[in-house]
């Protein structure tokens, strides 16, 4: 059995004398490249509000307190919490919605790019509730879903964000649910799915499992640890 044939990590590399033949060394490299890529690549903001205006999803641009890519490298803490002049832009129109989703670049805009508009729109097609108009966040990270499902009066927000890149994934998107959001919720108040991409989680499946936590987050007025997959009554849907 060849484990190269089953996974896409680094294993069965062979070698050169004491060092890794060319071929592996640059597709290392390549993989580097991209990684890095990922991370510093700009959300094209402008671009994602036209790609849901043509779906018919209403949304609205927003930015975090990071004034640019490296403060926001630096600061993870200012990622977490909307500038001035976006909370400004987003208090006024609270209302009593059942969810909100917010788009951001976290650490892979590439991930958002290729994954975040499909999947919302395959989420959207099948929830029939009072849903914000979408949150498009540059350099914002997972908790500034907080303070957005707050402002607009949501029951519960969804975080679509890119993942950080490894060396075989630099296009991994999350999604990170959490009920009655505000600032100051912690990560185990939080469900996340991962993973979601081409060669990963699926659409389809992020999205069967997403609806179901966001069923049960309803139902049971909670998220994080205390809400359990339920393995059987997933299968069965």
């Amino acid at each position: 059995m060849r484990l190269r044939d089953y996974t896409p990590a680094r294993v069965e590399l062979g070698r050169c004398g004491v060092s890794l033949p060319t071929r592996a060394l640059l597709e290392f490299q390549l993989a580097r490249a991209k990684a890095r890529d990922a991370v510093h690549l700009p959300l094209a903001v402008n671009s994602m509000v036209v790609e849901l205006k043509l779906k018919g999803i209403d949304s609205i641009a927003l930015e975090s307190a990071a004034r640019d890519r490296d403060e926001y490298l630096k600061r993870p803490d200012l990622g977490r919490r909307l500038s001035d002049d976006s909370r400004e832009r987003l208090v006024p129109p609270r209302a009593n919605y059942d969810a909100a989703f917010a788009i951001a670049d976290g650490l892979s805009a590439l991930a958002v790019h290729r994954h975040a508009v499909p999947l919302l729109e395959l989420l959207l097609r099948d929830l029939d509730w009072r849903v914000a108009p979408v949150a498009i966040v540059e350099q914002g990270r997972v908790a500034i879903g907080d303070e957005i499902g707050e402002a607009m009066g949501a029951r519960m927000v969804v975080v679509l964000i890119g993942e950080r890149p490894g060396l075989s994934s630099p296009d991994s998107l999350g999604a990170y649910l959490t009920w009655q959001p505000r600032p100051g919720r912690t990560d185990a108040e939080r469900n996340c799915i991962s993973n979601i991409r081409a060669e990963g989680l699926s659409y389809a499946a992020a999205a069967q499992r997403l609806l179901f936590l966001m069923n049960e987050a309803l139902r049971l007025k909670l998220s994080g640890v205390r809400l359990k997959e339920d393995a059987a009554r997933y299968l069965a849907r």
